[in-house]
């Protein structure tokens, strides 16, 4: 089997959510965008909407939990993002965004639950098919489903036969959980060093995952922190735990024993995100 590594790592934001913040935050018109945007989010599409904003010349609120990495929040400084913090519960997010969309009239960027930001996921499925055609199965991080929504949706497009799975973090496998009930999971809490795979599916994300989504493969924490090791040593490239989820699902037993290993005969990867607080990861290395 050969094994095609689509590696999306955009260097001006450090993932692929520029793509989704980019095209929901220039699709404003003027009026809507002179207040300004605001979003909620633990680092990556956080940093993405700081900086789309900026290009854009508006005002960009981001609220952020307390449990962020560092390194994420760094991100959002760094491109003028005016940060309002929140606990660490979806809820409190939600809460604190909506307190802030009210006082200042800004326009919501939702993480993955809106049109714009699926679609201009979805570019990534675009260009890893322009790149090798012949791809038959690709494997995508899944937590809030905006980029799963999209690139199954441009894929299938493409290649109506082509499989797309899902990776997921045993510690939030609420997507699992959702494709097993037939209906949305939420989990009352989240326990995995994936810190961008902790979210929920929306209204719009879970039926493209629920119809579009062949299979969702759930792995561990120290199969991701395999992964990532493996990324560092071969690619020579630094992938965050969520971006490395891919690769751990391709390595996993679980993968390796299923039908779609042996039907299939070349596999991409989207692996995305370089965003790494290398404190916590070294200390999670330690305790192996």
């Amino acid at each position: 089997m050969i094994v095609c590594v689509g590696i999306y790592v955009v260097l001006s934001s450090g993932a692929f959510k520029i793509r989704g913040a980019s095209n929901s935050i220039f699709a404003l018109d003027d009026e809507q965008a002179s207040k300004g945007v605001v979003t909620h989010s633990s680092g990556n599409h956080a940093a993405a909407v700081a900086l789309a904003a900026k290009l854009r010349g508006i005002p960009a609120h981001i609220v952020i939990p307390k449990n962020a990495p560092a390194c994420k929040v760094d991100n959002v400084r760094r491109y003028g993002g005016n940060i309002i913090w929140s606990d660490v519960s979806i809820e409190s997010r939600e809460s604190v965004c909506k307190r802030v969309q009210e006082e200042t009239g800004a326009v919501l960027i939702h993480p993955f639950n809106n049109k714009y930001t699926i679609s201009g996921q979805g570019t990534v499925s675009l260009e890893l098919l322009e790149q090798v055609p012949e791809i038959d199965t690709i494997i995508v991080p899944i937590s809030g489903g905006g980029l799963i929504s999209g690139v199954a949706l441009a894929a299938k497009a493409i290649n109506p036969s082509i499989r797309i799975l899902a990776a997921e973090p045993k510690g939030a496998d609420d997507s699992a959980q959702s494709k097993a009930a037939g209906k949305i999971i939420t989990l009352p809490s989240t326990n995995t060093i994936a810190d961008g795979l902790r979210a929920f599916l929306g209204d719009l994300t879970w039926p493209v995952v629920r119809d579009l989504v062949d299979d969702i493969i759930v792995v561990d924490d120290n199969a991701i922190v395999d992964a990532m090791k493996m990324c560092y040593e071969l690619l020579k490239v630094a992938v965050e735990p969520s971006g490395a989820i891919g690769l751990a699902a391709v390595m996993s037993d679980e993968f390796k024993q299923s039908s779609v290993w042996h039907e299939s005969s070349k596999i991409g990867i989207i692996v995305s995100g370089g965003n790494v607080d290398l404190g916590v990861l070294w200390e999670s290395l330690y305790k192996r």
